[in-house]
């Protein structure tokens, strides 16, 4: 897609996002990376994103620097280019407050997925939380680990950031973080959402990769190390909390015996 094309899609999906209401007020930003890779057009700070237009938007470098347009870069702009950084492949990034999935977030509740086929095909089988943060640096470090696993997440207390090769996948994305949102928050009166028996999420998982639509280290767990966490008592115990939390309704028990097996399973030997 040519410059201009991408400076017209900006501005289209910018307004889109404010009548999806996923923003209010100068809530939520957009970005694409140029055809020429080292330079990224985004809108700018302190505007409803209903009011963006052409003339308002900015060219930056990949440091950051505003090499065009009359307003300044968002603040979250740090976020975006460590994306762009670690992903070549990533044309677009987005980041909104859509309300549903941003509750799940600022209640410290995991988005019970995978629960919709369809759903593991375009996002994988992991929509993970980054921890809220600080903003600038200590937030880039709390989204680093996730970047290359996943092309969506929310962040707790702060909405979703969604990715993708160009400005609608990122777009569609996050409208379908969502959609998930709303559908498990409604399916929580009914007794929640039945997770996907694994050997199907497995299934759908091999389509995802087949298909080229993987993340590049989908499926690793996050750790500094590269390991998963030792199934300690302590991280079992959270990871049961925030299991529970995610399925009304299920057994205590069953699913900390789960937990300790999947983070046992998932702990590579070191000898």
């Amino acid at each position: 897609m040519s410059e201009p094309a991408l400076r017209r899609a900006l501005v289209d999906y910018s307004r889109a996002m404010h009548v999806a209401g996923w923003v209010a007020n100068h809530d939520g930003n957009l970005s694409v990376r140029l055809p020429a890779g080292d330079r990224f057009v985004c809108t700018p700070t302190a505007f409803s994103k209903a009011d963006v237009g052409l003339d308002d938007l900015l060219t930056v470098g990949p440091d950051g620097a505003r090499l065009a347009g009359p307003h300044k870069p968002f603040s979250e702009l740090a976020m975006h280019l460590a994306i762009y950084r670690a992903r070549s492949s990533v044309g677009a990034v987005m980041h909104a407050h859509p309300p549903f999935a941003t509750a799940f977030g600022a209640a410290g509740r995991p988005l019970p997925h995978p629960f919709l086929p369809e759903a593991v095909v375009s996002l994988g089988a992991e929509v993970p939380t980054v921890p809220l943060t600080a903003p600038g640096k200590p937030a880039v470090d709390a989204l680093a680990p996730f970047i290359e696993r996943v092309d969506a997440v929310l962040v707790a207390g702060n909405g979703v950031f969604a990715w993708g090769p160009d400005i609608e996948t990122a777009y569609l994305r996050l409208e379908l973080v969502e959609h998930m949102a709303r559908i498990a928050h409604a399916a929580a009166a009914l007794g929640g959402v039945q997770p996907l028996p694994s050997e199907m999420v497995a299934a759908l998982v091999k389509r995802r990769r087949d298909a080229g639509l993987a993340a590049p280290h989908e499926g690793q767990p996050v750790s500094a190390t590269g390991l998963a966490p030792a199934a300690t008592p302590e991280v079992v115990a959270e990871a049961t909390r925030r299991a529970l939390a995610g399925i009304p309704g299920a057994d205590p028990a069953r699913v900390a015996r789960l937990a300790a097996e999947a983070l046992s399973a998932r702990r590579p030997d070191r000898t």
